[in-house]
Parts: structure tokens; C-alpha cells; sequence
């Protein structure tokens, strides 16, 4: 049984449902979702989005490279990062996808082995030597050979078997927007990108349907923001911004169910199972937007799951803990280059963006992007 139905949820499912497992997931919401800021599949992530034969669903949908332009609080630019840069930033076995298009690309694989039960949640867990009992929400109890718990940062499996305590709030908050019109401020193919003190808007147009704002800020008190909504808290802290923004921030209003509006969180655990119990993706590992990599560790995580319970000569708990010791250390390591990644979208002071900004103009230097490419390339095997 598998709790949520998001990428880590998903890609369980498609994975282990492959494997032979019978496979049952548990979702909150009603239906699936279909939104989404975007995401990178690359190194692990990427390799095991080919195991799990997604590329030639999302090779259509692939977002490509596109230029970034910095721009001032008055919409005027700074300079442009190429998209050679970004390509060269992520190397060449990535790919840019809207969330929404991974999990429905992860659903078609995954429901050819699943049974999905939507608007249910878990209530109660039991387990033994033997099984893992589930009590849902239905008033219906299903007994497991394994419980993965992919329900995200806030995971309720998480809290009901482990505890409360391994949830790190930052002092951020961030919202991710789709927009159902390209903002005319911004160029086709290309992004605006503001960063100043303690904040950053870009505003990303790639065409009708695939045009999306991302905003995130510091601030004292994450939870009272989010209690606020993304509409009241969002607009009052870029209301001054110019180049697209006061579009996008209109777009947010007329649809606030469909962006994506939380406090920055890591997940940060001394293990990720216990019996047959494991935790899978944010719920395991939050590493938050900042570090680029959820989503590829979700698929990755998932995908290393099905090999370690693949073997025969392993029962679940044993299979369970070699599983965790090979992927926890590429985890720590994104929650690190994340937690440093915080000065890049929130810088604290006016000379924290100077340098950033040095930094950037730096790195568009001709010759710098192979050296770049090399160094991404081997941070990511």
C-alpha cells in the first residue's frame, strides 16, 4: 500500500507494479492533480525516469532550455543568461518538465498494476513481524506487506509512526503559479527573473499552457503568511515589482486553488523505515525547491526501493535498510547545497545580490561553460 499520489507516490507504484507487487495507493485529494511548478529529471533521476520508460511520454512536453533575464524592481534588465548556460548547467542526459506532466506520464504507467482509491486517507497503523495493517478513512482495513509513505512534507505516515519532530520549518515561504496566459511582459521562450533582498520572482513564459510564475521570500513567521493565503501574502510583498509581475499576481487572484503556496521545510530523519514501514521522497527527505533535485530523487528513491526489495535472499526490513544506507548520502548532500542555495533566492542584503549578480555575469563568460557542464556533470553522478 502506497500513501499519496504524487511523484515519489507514483513512481512506486510504476515501479514495484512492474515488479510484480500488487499495488494499492491512497490519495487525499479527490483526483489527481494536473498542476505544478516545473521540475529537472537529471543524473539518478533522469536514469531512472528511462528505467521506468517515461521519456517517450514527456520528450513532447519537455520544456527545453530558455534564457533568463535579470531584471531590476522596475522591470528594466541587468543582463541575460543565455539558455546555452542552462544546458550547460544541466548537462546532457536532463530533462524540464512541468510537475503536472511527470505524474500524469508516472499515472499511465502505474495504473496498468494499481488500484487507486482517491479521497481517502489512512486513519491507523499496525504492524507486525508479518504485516502491516492499514485503517482508511472508508472505515475499511487492508493488511500490507509493506506500507510506503509518500504523502510529502507534512506526510500524516510520517507522524503516525515516527514521530513530529523530524520536520525542519525555514523561514521562507514559497508559491508556485500556473498561469493560463503568457504574460505579454515577458518574451516567448524566455524567463524575467527578479532577485533582491530576502526575495525572488521569475515569471516564465513558454506559450499558452505552459507559462508559470514562481515567487518565494523570507519572512518571520512562515505559518501566519501561509494562514494568510498566497493572494493576500504574496501580493503584499511584490506588489511594488514591475516586469510581468502585477499580471502574474493578477492571474494568481483569479485562481488561487491552482498555485502551489507553503512554508520551506527539510525533512531530516535518522531513518526512513521501520519494519514495514518506509518513507519514500518528501516525506523521507524534503530537500525543498531550493536544492533542484525533488523530483529526481523521488523517481530515483523509488526506483532503488524496487531493486533492493527485488532480491530473494532478502526479507523486507533487511532489504529496507541496505536501500536507505546507498541513498542517504546523496540526500544529505542536496539538503546542504539546498540550505547554501537559500542565499541565491533570498539573498540577506543589497551586497548579498551584488555578489550573486557578479557571480552570474561571471559564469556567461566565453569558455566558462564547458568547465561548468564538467563540473555539473560530475556533481551529479
Amino acid at each position: 500500500m502506497i500513501v499519496g499520489a504524487g511523484i515519489a507516490g507514483l513512481a512506486a507504484a510504476a515501479r514495484l507494479g512492474r515488479d510484480g507487487w500488487r499495488t494499492t495507493v491512497v490519495e487525499r485529494a479527490p483526483g489527481r492533480r494536473s498542476s505544478g511548478y516545473l521540475v529537472n529529471l537529471l543524473g539518478s533521476g533522469y536514469d531512472a525516469a528511462q528505467r521506468l520508460d517515461l521519456l517517450p511520454a514527456l520528450s513532447d512536453r519537455a520544456l527545453g532550455s530558455f534564457s533568463t533575464v535579470l531584471v531590476r524592481a522596475d522591470g528594466r534588465p541587468k543582463f541575460t543568461v543565455p539558455a546555452a548556460l542552462a544546458e550547460a548547467t544541466l548537462g546532457p542526459r536532463a530533462m524540464t518538465v512541468f510537475r503536472g506532466d511527470l505524474e500524469a506520464a508516472l499515472y499511465d504507467v502505474a495504473r496498468e498494476h494499481t488500484e487507486f482509491r482517491f479521497g481517502t486517507t489512512v486513519t491507523a497503523i499496525e504492524q507486525d513481524a508479518d504485516r502491516v495493517r492499514v485503517t482508511l478513512s472508508d472505515g475499511s482495513t487492508e493488511d500490507a506487506d509493506l506500507l510506503v509513505g509518500a504523502d510529502g512534507v507534512h506526510s500524516a505516515t510520517r507522524t503516525s509512526v515516527f514521530g513530529a519532530q523530524y520536520r525542519v520549518d525555514l523561514p521562507y515561504v514559497v508559491a508556485a503559479v500556473p498561469l493560463a496566459e503568457p504574460v505579454a511582459e515577458v518574451p516567448e521562450s524566455s524567463a524575467t527573473t527578479f532577485i533582491g533582498p530576502g526575495r525572488t520572482a521569475a515569471i516564465i513564459n513558454l506559450g499558452p499552457g505552459r507559462s508559470s510564475a514562481f515567487f518565494t521570500y523570507r519572512c518571520e513567521d512562515p505559518g501566519l503568511e501561509v494562514a494568510r493565503g498566497a493572494v493576500e501574502a504574496v501580493g503584499a510583498t511584490f506588489a511594488d515589482l514591475a516586469a510581468g509581475v502585477p499580471e502574474a499576481l493578477r492571474q494568481l487572484a483569479a485562481d488561487p486553488a491552482g498555485a502551489y503556496f507553503d512554508q520551506v521545510s527539510q525533512v531530516v530523519m535518522p531513518r526512513w523505515s521501520d519494519g514495514r514501514v518506509v518513507l519514500l521522497g518528501d516525506a523521507a527527505w524534503c530537500v525543498t525547491l531550493f536544492a533542484g533535485h525533488g523530483a529526481a530523487l523521488a523517481l530515483a528513491g523509488a526506483d532503488r526501493l524496487g531493486t533492493a526489495l527485488n532480491r530473494p535472499d532478502q526479507d523486507i526490513p533487511t532489504a529496507l535498510a541496505g536501500w536507505e544506507a546507498a541513498l542517504r548520502p546523496e540526500v544529505v548532500k542536496r539538503q546542504a547545497l539546498a540550505r547554501r542555495g537559500m542565499h541565491q533566492y533570498a539573498p540577506p542584503s543589497r551586497v548579498h545580490v551584488w555578489l550573486n549578480d557578479v557571480t552570474m555575469r561571471a559564469i556567461t563568460l566565453p569558455g566558462v561553460r564547458g568547465v561548468l557542464r564538467r563540473a555539473v556533470e560530475r556533481q551529479n553522478r
